[in-house]
């Protein structure tokens, strides 16, 4: 059963406000290097730290030897939850509109819901959960606005949607396999997810960009900032949030992302809030607290 506590809360808070505030960086990043790389680059500092950490507590992994079944299911979640979500939107946004992919990465969290449903014990899916995260998709769509539907008249446009909704159900798959996992050691999970997902963007940013290109020492510190944060702390913090509240819980994160990323946006880089912004949020955290309620009744001390 998940074990939704206070520290949840502030986990899941602290992602983010962490992922909202990445894309802000992530265009610094980019004056300095291609986009390929510059996820090959992430994901590789990340994973350099993480195998410290993890050698430094002697490389534990699963409390039991691994059975064949455990291999192949971390080698899925190491895809998953990195490397082939981050392919398909980088070839899916060439024909989509910047809306349309940020609304699929708000699905995951109804995506999880009959997921889960089906394939983790104790998260079933109840009517008050649907329309909370119903509700919270709802603000996260006028949030982002009318252009998250519009068409861009590219011929490959239905093929660029089909790939950021599949990114978005590979987040969710990579989610509940990984709540799935026998008893794990949470440093040394992401230490190998990262590392099977670093193998796999760098051969891509390889194949499609060619060698690693020569960079300046401000994007070189950039690079590292989102290795370090927004990769290798973030996704530590996912596989804990994952492992004890469960990957329904998790993707409350999906509706926070879009909301700190136009806050963050409108404080450092002076952009104008959206006038939906209100009623934006106070559909997400309406749906929130229907979709958590027994959750935050416990938080707060009621019976």
């Amino acid at each position: 059963m998940p074990e939704i506590t206070g520290k949840s809360w502030i986990m899941v808070l602290t992602l983010g406000l962490v992922w909202g505030a990445t894309f802000l960086v992530i265009e610094v990043a980019l004056e300095g290097i291609t986009p390929f790389w510059l996820a090959a680059a992430r994901i590789g500092f990340a994973s350099a730290l993480m195998v410290a950490f993890w050698g430094l507590r002697g490389f534990k992994l699963f409390e039991q030897p691994l059975g064949k079944a455990d291999i192949l299911r971390l080698i899925w979640i190491g895809a998953l939850s990195s490397a082939v979500p981050f392919m398909l939107l980088s070839w899916g946004q060439q024909f989509v509109t910047s809306g349309f992919a940020g609304v699929s990465m708000a699905a995951v969290a109804l995506i999880v819901l009959p997921l889960a449903h089906f394939m983790v014990p104790g998260e079933r899916l109840t009517l008050r959960k649907v329309a909370g995260f119903v509700i919270g998709f709802v603000g996260v769509v006028i949030l982002i606005g009318g252009q998250a539907f519009e068409s861009t008249g590219e011929s490959m446009e239905f093929f660029g949607r089909a790939a950021c909704l599949t990114a978005a159900g590979c987040y969710a798959l990579s989610s509940v396999q990984m709540r799935n996992l026998p008893t794990v050691d949470s440093i040394g999970l992401n230490a190998v997810t990262l590392i099977i997902g670093a193998v796999i963007v760098i051969a891509a940013a390889w194949a499609a960009e060619g060698p690693p290109p020569q960079v300046d020492s401000k994007t070189l510190y950039v690079l590292i900032f989102l290795g370090v944060v927004p990769t290798a702390g973030a996704s530590l913090l996912r596989v804990m949030v994952i492992r004890t509240a469960g990957p329904v819980f998790m993707s409350l994160v999906n509706y926070q992302v879009p909301v700190w990323s136009v806050i963050l946006g409108a404080l450092i880089l002076s952009e104008a809030l959206p006038p939906s912004l209100l009623l934006a949020l106070g559909l997400i955290l309406c749906g929130v607290g229907l979709s958590q309620y027994g959750a935050l009744k416990r938080l707060f001390g009621g019976a």
